[in-house]
């Protein structure tokens, strides 16, 4: 679906008719009748795929937001704690090492939930074994922070980008003070509803969440499901494609970097401003006369 040029269409072959995919799902359910087959557990599908392959397989139970398997696809901090302590102990780090590595932990990887009744925040386990398995080699924290198997994420919200009225979603998921709401979490929608028009914004949402891009956080006073990202891992992967956005020139994007670097170590502010109100300003400005931010 994320593909380029016949992404669309090759994920319609798998899905519709008597695609591969449509066709295992059509004989998993077909097992489940007395045949063999008496329960079946099933992760890592969006609700996409599941609308899309329709009456192939309308008989399972959605589980996603169910308070009893929060835990189910992450680490507590009492688990992450444990673990550290240990690995921690193999270094011979003192106690205040062993706390600045949980707060960067924490900061980094933190903040998955899912479930909107109460915000109890998970660990990502990917990102946290990743770190783990270089701090326990190396005694010392990996250089890069983002596991490369997390590269998934990157080419999600790339597509995620090219969906009309995306890229507006993407920049007020950045805004800390203003989180993304719901009335309802969809649980069931094709593709076709997703990219047909601007006003599938709840949809777009959703999808985020379920990509693992966006995480619940409770409810608004007017009962609505709010939502934000996660952690500042994947806060970097949404303000590497808003800047990919506003400045799709290679030569602007290193020339950004550069007025950055200025600000960080010599306190140089005016190329930065300078910068801001020649590129930012008036790619908004022309956006917004297409269509408003």
């Amino acid at each position: 679906m994320a593909g380029q040029g016949d992404g669309h269409a090759r994920y319609a072959e798998l899905v519709q008719g008597e695609g591969i995919f449509k066709t295992v799902f059509k004989a998993i359910k077909t097992a489940s009748r007395g045949q063999g087959l008496e329960r079946v557990f099933i992760t890592g599908v969006s609700p996409v795929v599941m609308a899309d392959i329709s009456s192939g397989y309308n008989v399972a139970k959605n589980i996603y937001l169910e308070p009893e398997f929060n835990h189910l696809c992450g680490f507590t901090e009492a688990e992450v704690t444990a673990v550290l302590q240990q690995v921690a102990a193999g270094c011979h780090f003192s106690a205040a090492q062993v706390t600045e590595a949980l707060t960067m932990l924490r900061t980094l990887y933190n903040g998955y939930c899912f479930n909107p009744a109460r915000y109890e925040p998970i660990y990502n386990p990917t990102l946290v074994l990743y770190f783990l398995g270089a701090f326990q080699k190396r005694c010392q924290y990996p250089e890069e922070m983002l596991d490369s198997n997390l590269a998934p994420d990157r080419n999600r919200l790339l597509y995620i980008a090219r969906v009309q009225g995306a890229e507006a979603l993407i920049a007020a998921a950045l805004n800390e003070q203003t989180p993304l709401t719901v009335a309802t979490l969809a649980q069931r929608f094709g593709v076709a509803e997703m990219v047909a028009s601007e006003q599938n914004r709840e949809a777009l949402i959703a999808l985020l969440y379920y990509l693992g891009v966006l995480t619940l956080t409770g409810r608004n006073e007017l009962g609505e499901i709010t939502l934000r990202i996660p952690n500042l891992v994947i806060r970097r992967l949404y303000a590497e494609r808003l800047a990919e956005l506003l400045l799709p020139s290679v030569r602007d994007q290193d020339a950004g970097q550069l007025v950055a670097r200025a600000l960080y170590q010599r306190g140089a502010i005016e190329p930065l401003c300078s910068f801001v109100e020649q590129k930012i300003l008036r790619t908004l400005d022309n956006r917004a006369q297409g269509h408003p931010i």
